[in-house]
């Protein structure tokens, strides 16, 4: 489980078709050292196995359905994705529960300063992301939203975009400084509502489990 709170960024050293998967290799000095094979790691909020450690260099591979649902297929040497390990038992939740179950790609349509002439560094951001259809239904004002896996909270909702407030901080600190209008982005749900809204859709004697399980709570 994660919490939405990014680490760090790392860097697309190298992408790698391979026979049913595609690896990839991420410059990421921080986080290669702690890591050992077999653990798992959000990276910008897909959760990933991490097969290989040369630091500061990991690997990893991705999944048919992952390059057909994430951002990650888009990714190339020099692309900039967001880091974060998993939440350790008994640790504070800073941000919400995210499972780096990624449910679909949104589009990132603007990403603006809220005062034009400010420090870039030091001002506000407006950012607007549309969702992807299937997603649409758990959005919820002032309820949570991980986009590529960074923990915010829905600002406005139209019923088909997000706004959200970005700090300067969480800019500063993700990969949100360099994407750009037109770059897909990683969208999951906040889980929570996931529940709820699937609940008030069938009799509660039909969730189950079994059900929970296999719809990844």
């Amino acid at each position: 489980m994660f919490t939405g709170i990014i680490e760090t960024t790392g860097t697309i050293a190298a992408v790698e078709p391979r026979e049913g998967t595609t690896r990839i290799a991420i410059t990421a000095s921080t986080v290669a050292s702690r890591l050992r094979k077999g653990d798992s790691i959000a990276v910008s909020g897909t959760c990933l196995t991490a097969l290989e450690m040369e630091p500061p260099i990991f690997y990893a591979d991705l999944a048919a359905e992952t390059i057909a649902r994430t951002s990650l297929g888009g990714l190339k040497p020099g692309s900039v994705v967001n880091l974060e390990l998993p939440t350790a038992a008994g640790a504070p939740l800073g941000g919400h529960i995210v499972q780096g179950h990624v449910d679909g790609r949104g589009e990132l349509l603007s990403f603006d300063p809220v005062q034009e002439a400010a420090d870039s560094e030091l001002t506000d951001w407006w950012l607007r992301v549309r969702v992807p259809e299937n997603t649409r239904p758990y959005m919820v004002e002032k309820g949570s939203i991980a986009i590529e896996g960074i923990s915010l909270t829905i600002a406005t909702w139209d019923g088909e975009n997000v706004g959200v407030a970005i700090l300067p901080h969480t800019r500063n600190v993700t990969n949100l400084r360099v994407l750009k209008p037109g770059d897909p982005v990683n969208v999951e749900a906040d889980v929570m509502i996931k529940l709820a809204v699937d609940q008030r859709r069938q009799p509660m004697s039909q969730v189950t489990l079994e059900y929970l399980l296999a719809n990844g709570y």
